[in-house]
């Protein structure tokens, strides 16, 4: 008599002996058996039992009950492990946003013994809300996220003076007489306006006190060789400007040949970009009311955005900046998208 399987009766087809009492595959005749009463007909290896469920074996084959172990099996963790994992960085994140909230900058240092973590995992969990925009990396820590305000427009006159005057210069071929232009308010138009001066026949429109008074001093009122329109509406102390629907609805009145614009930022993710939505608005009327739109941008400016787009890249004919941006990627990503550079 062959190998028995165990206590049972004699399965049918089968010359190896006892029925199983436990599931058993037989090496005799290459078969599962049922184990128990003996009732049931073998089972074949390679053949699947309709009653029980079919899973994705390892490797994507179909198998008989086989399911692929999972990511935390195979990595030696448990699911618990990852969800305990995930929770702590939760609970991080959420620290950090209410230490960010109530001092507004923050050492990494500091962040790394209020939460009791390591430098590295300040580092990654900083570089994951940088990522959302809710904070700024700076030098030694962190920042509340968004886009720093401009500085008052007194300093910001004292700032890449140079850069501005030879912009401000390159910008006058642009131009020709007869043409009508607008200027926003800004501290590199106001001095395009002081060169201007050496200009005739020109129609100006803008909406900065500044270029106005620049402008109106450089000429002769019983003469003018240029026309100035300052745009009414509200006023703007601190930027030196006028603002509002008010405006917004002059500058619809005119059609111009050229917009000459100073943004905050300018980069081929965001286009042009301002500080305030106010004056976003008055730059985004008059690009719209251009046949050709030119931007001011020293090298400071390229690569940078503000909180609000009022130009996309592909609306840019021309970018007007010095040198220093020559070696930019930022500046290299403009030209990729067609913006033509006329360098200071």
């Amino acid at each position: 008599m062959g190998r028995s399987h165990g206590v049972g009766s004699m399965p049918s087809g089968c010359g190896s002996g006892l029925w199983p009492k436990e599931d058993k595959f037989c090496h005799k005749c290459k078969k599962m058996h049922n184990g128990g009463s003996g009732l049931s007909p073998p089972i074949h290896a390679n053949r699947h039992d309709p009653s029980i469920p079919r899973q994705d074996g390892p490797g994507g084959l179909r198998g008989a009950g086989l399911a692929r172990p999972s990511v935390a099996a195979r990595s030696g963790t448990t699911d618990n492990d990852l969800t305990s994992a995930t929770m702590l960085q939760e609970e991080r994140l959420l620290r950090l946003r209410s230490l960010l909230a109530q001092y507004k900058r923050l050492r990494v240092e500091r962040i790394a013994r209020d939460l009791g973590v390591s430098r590295e995992t300040v580092r990654r969990d900083v570089l994951q809300l940088e990522a959302q925009g809710e904070l700024r990396r700076v030098h030694g820590g962190v920042v509340l996220g968004g886009p720093e305000p401009e500085p008052p427009v007194s300093e910001r006159a004292r700032t890449h003076e140079k850069e501005k005057r030879a912009i401000a210069r390159a910008a006058l071929k642009l131009l020709q007489p007869g043409h009508t232009v607008f200027l926003d308010a800004g501290t590199t138009t106001t001095v395009l306006a002081q060169e201007l001066a050496s200009l005739s026949g020109l129609v100006v429109i803008t909406n900065g006190l500044g270029v106005a008074l620049q402008l109106g001093a450089a000429d002769d009122p019983r003469s003018p060789r240029n026309r100035v329109v300052l745009l009414g509406g509200r006023v703007d102390a601190a930027v030196q400007a006028t603002f509002g629907d008010e405006t917004v609805n002059e500058i619809h009145r005119f059609r111009a040949d050229l917009a000459l614009l100073s943004p905050v930022g300018v980069s081929r993710q965001s286009g042009a970009t301002s500080f305030e939505h106010h004056e976003a608005a008055i730059a985004r009327a008059m690009a719209g009311q251009a046949q050709h739109v030119a931007i001011l941008a020293d090298h400071s400016k390229i690569g940078n955005s503000s909180r609000v787009s009022y130009l996309k890249t592909a609306g840019i004919d021309t970018l007007v900046t010095d040198a220093g941006a020559r070696a930019l990627p930022a500046l290299a990503a403009l030209q990729r998208a067609g913006v033509r550079v006329v360098w200071a």
